[in-house]
């Protein structure tokens, strides 16, 4: 496994973080994306683990706090060799300080993840989106409380446009607050808007990436192609979250096929290691419903692309 560090920080962090938005499947919402119960999450933190992905990540949304606990029973007796990061800022009830990241949010949630998880300490907190109705500074002052009382070690943002975390790095170097080490955001082969702004204000910065769905939903998982569609009813078929036109879809597909033919790796190999290769990244936030999804997964981390498969991939997107 190959270790980048995260962001600005001194932070090494494995290059594959094993995401946990599968584990529960409390919601009907998530049960879509995955129901894998303690017993499973164990076993799958056992493969990481011996395929050097020490750190996970979840947030308390997910399944509503059960992704958490179901996390922190896998990692019970071996928490000393794994980096926890979650987050917090999604709906967590119904009432009006449910949602959002005040300062009563920020803090309250984070000690009920705390609890959740079995441990005294997150080493990467991230603020799940952006709350445009509690001021910045209220929010960073939150996280030096969290970071001054040793609950948190490091933090982040997740799905922020450049704007909003531009602001929050000029009011944390302003004020000497915690910054932002690194940006939680959706990248891949089909989904390149990142590259516009988030990209550059990155690399200005020293702000590091976090990639989550970098298969887009399972769509570069090799499953689809232009020969080969999704079952009438599956997720792939019905999820319109990552909805791309099947042209340029294809166009994609096609070269992942023959990248993948060529390097004899698998075409989420292929469409993971292209990823690796971008300005920025610190980590890749892979799901895996099963060891042997999760062992293929984790097989990017020990091969590169050459120039010319990079071209023909970024010609294609």
């Amino acid at each position: 496994m190959e270790y980048r560090r995260l962001g600005g920080s001194g932070l090494k962090i494995p290059a594959l973080v094993l995401g946990t938005a599968t584990f529960g499947g409390g919601t009907e919402f998530f049960r879509k994306w995955g129901d894998t119960d303690a017993n499973e999450a164990t076993s799958l933190v056992s493969v990481a683990l011996e395929h050097g992905c020490n750190m996970f990540d979840t947030a308390d949304a997910y399944s509503l706090g059960q992704s958490e606990e179901i996390l922190g029973a896998a990692v019970r007796g071996r928490r000393d060799k794994v980096l926890i990061a979650t987050k917090t800022g999604m709906a967590m009830g119904e009432g009006p300080n449910d949602i959002g990241t005040s300062r009563e949010k920020i803090i309250r949630s984070c000690e009920a993840s705390l609890k959740r998880l079995g441990t005294d300490v997150i080493d990467l907190y991230q603020l799940h989106a952006f709350d445009a109705q509690t001021p910045v500074e209220e929010m960073l002052h939150a996280l030096d409380v969290l970071v001054r009382s040793g609950k948190v070690r490091y933090v982040g943002v997740s799905n922020y446009s450049g704007w909003h975390l531009m602001k929050m790095l000029a009011l944390a170097d302003r004020h000497g607050l915690p910054r932002p080490v690194v940006h939680q955001a959706y990248y891949s082969l089909v989904g390149r808007d990142f590259e516009w702004e988030l990209m550059p204000l990155g690399i200005d910065q020293d702000v590091g990436t976090l990639v989550w769905s970098p298969l887009a939903g399972a769509k570069l998982s090799g499953k689809i192609g232009r020969n080969r569609r999704a079952p009438a009813g599956s997720r792939l078929a019905t999820d319109a979250t990552w909805d791309v036109p099947e042209d340029r879809l294809f166009k994609v597909t096609d070269v992942l096929e023959t990248v993948s033919a060529e390097t004899g790796r698998s075409v989420p190999q292929v469409a993971l290691a292209w990823l690796l290769s971008r300005p920025t990244v610190s980590g890749i936030v892979i799901g895996a419903r099963n060891a042997a999804q999760l062992a293929d997964n984790l097989g990017a981390s020990d091969f590169q692309l050459d120039a010319a498969q990079v071209a023909r991939l970024d010609a294609a997107s």
